[in-house]
């Protein structure tokens, strides 16, 4: 992301796919916040952007970013506390008015995602813990998504992988 994408997502305030911190002390409202947006309960299918550095009003909180800082939140993806582990980049980024440090939150592909045994979502600006009802459209999505092994790509063939005697002798006749 660059100064010029920040600012807009600055200007664009906090909803469903962005959230403003000021700090990083409270590492679980930073876990909750990377779980619901990649649970991605409203279907974006876009990423979300946790602005660390930034207060609810779109001002820069005067944050030092350090390395130690960006190693810690790249740490909650790894730290085991949300299930399954969601797809994250974790970037520094500098302009005239202060430092922030970003989080970009990958929808999952195996939702309902889980912090601490908890279903995190979005519900516009605000963050919180699904009903039934948003884990059961949470479990559909993962299952409309979910291939038997004959419809997953086999990346890497080529077509002299096929079998083509095979295709042409005993699959297509018995389809035509």
């Amino acid at each position: 992301m660059d100064e010029q994408a920040l600012r807009a997502l600055i200007a664009s305030h906090e909803a469903d796919r962005v959230e403003f911190t000021q700090s990083a002390k409270d590492g679980d409202k930073l876990a909750e916040a990377v779980c619901a947006f990649a649970n991605d309960l409203p279907g974006h299918a876009k990423p979300g952007h946790l602005v660390i550095g930034v207060d609810d009003r779109g001002r820069y909180a005067g944050l030092r970013v350090s390395d130690e800082l960006l190693r810690n939140l790249g740490g909650l993806r790894d730290d085991g506390n949300i299930q399954p582990l969601p797809s994250i980049t974790v970037e520094k980024i500098v302009t005239a008015e202060g430092e922030v440090a970003v989080v970009t939150v990958q929808p999952s592909m195996l939702p309902p995602g889980r912090y601490k045994g908890r279903v995190c979502i979005r519900n516009g600006p605000r963050r919180g813990y699904a009903t039934e009802h948003d884990e059961r459209r949470l479990i559909e999505r993962r299952v409309s998504q979910a291939r038997t092994f004959d419809a997953q790509p086999c990346l890497g063939a080529t077509v002299k992988d096929l079998a083509l005697p095979l295709f042409l002798n005993e699959y297509r006749p018995q389809a035509l």
